[in-house]
């Protein structure tokens, strides 16, 4: 299911939907994972790696395009926020297409950001 909703969205360009094995991977090994859904179709994800005191990476958050406008993610992100520890940081890399709409979630830029790919 998961993964239909990704081929569905512009994640899906920048996620490994075509090799289910590494999909399956990033869920199992993710620390925190919230879901929405409407009724038994699945409409949204937030997938975070965490220690759940001090940072959470929010890997992905990703709603179905019929269900998006409706505040659901912004809820999957203040839910995550939850069930994190008091002060700990939320972070994330934006997807081009979604970059003007964290700051309305509260996210700040930080221009500070490397990215060193392990091959």
């Amino acid at each position: 299911m998961a993964i239909d909703l990704y081929r569905k969205t512009s994640l899906g360009e920048r996620r490994p939907v075509d090799r289910p094995d590494i999909f399956d991977g990033m869920f199992k090994n993710a620390s925190l994972t919230l879901s929405a859904w409407d009724g038994n179709r699945l409409v949204g994800i937030a997938r975070s790696l965490t220690d759940f005191v001090y940072i959470a990476y929010l890997a992905d958050l990703v709603v179905d395009a019929d269900y998006q406008r409706r505040g659901i993610g912004r809820c999957l992100v203040q839910e995550t926020g939850k069930r994190l520890g008091r002060g700990c940081m939320i972070v994330l890399f934006s997807a081009p297409k979604a970059h003007e709409y964290y700051p309305k979630l509260g996210f700040e830029s930080n221009p500070f950001g490397w990215v060193l790919r392990n091959s």
